[in-house]
């Protein structure tokens, strides 16, 4: 587990900025209360093989007494590079992006499980959404009861949203809650 380079470091904050917007400053620096020490760590980004993980820096420290061959995960699993070494975020990171949140969409009860199922948003489907949307912002997908069921795109912004028909995509599926069941098994 190897702390990441300038390019990968830049290709995972402009994507979590694309979700969080200026809040991403609250993401790095999160004070850390994990570990023996009495006084506050920081969260840190590290790379393992192709996933990058957000872990505490005292848990970093600890964990070096294990051979990299044999450490599977540490922290959470954020995103991974793919072959192309572009970046893509998991599911694992809705907590971190949800709380840290610059545009949200909230869902009507009728239209959770279709999303649930890997399906984009449709403007049926739209509860309530946040001022200022632009089309390819990053969007936090909330239910009615602020439960964080995934994240996606933006097709459309908050003005085009008001006009359209009711099956117009206004948000593009990216990850959901419901990968937890689909693909068990790879993650």
């Amino acid at each position: 587990m190897r702390p990441l380079d300038e390019i990968e470091t830049t290709a995972v904050f402009e994507k979590i900025f694309k979700f969080t917007g200026n809040n991403l400053k609250n993401i790095v620096e999160n004070p850390s209360h994990e570990g023996p020490d009495a006084n506050a760590g920081r969260y840190c980004f590290r790379l393992n093989k192709t996933k990058v993980y957000y872990v505490s820096e005292s848990l970093v420290k600890r964990a070096t007494n294990i051979a990299r061959s044999n450490l599977v995960s540490l922290g959470t699993c954020i995103g991974k590079f793919t072959h192309a070494g572009n970046f893509h975020l998991t599911v694992q990171c809705l907590s971190l992006l949800a709380s840290n949140a610059k545009h949200k969409v909230w869902l009507k009860p009728t239209s959770e499980m279709s999303f649930l199922y890997g399906n984009h948003v449709l403007k049926g489907g739209l509860g309530r959404i946040t001022e200022n949307i632009v089309p390819g912002d990053g969007v936090i997908v909330f239910s009615m009861s602020d439960v964080p069921l995934g994240f996606g795109i933006a097709a459309k912004s908050t003005q085009d949203c008001r006009k359209m028909d009711p099956n117009g995509i206004v948000v593009l599926h990216q990850a959901d809650i419901g990968e937890y069941l689909r693909m068990e098994d790879e993650l």
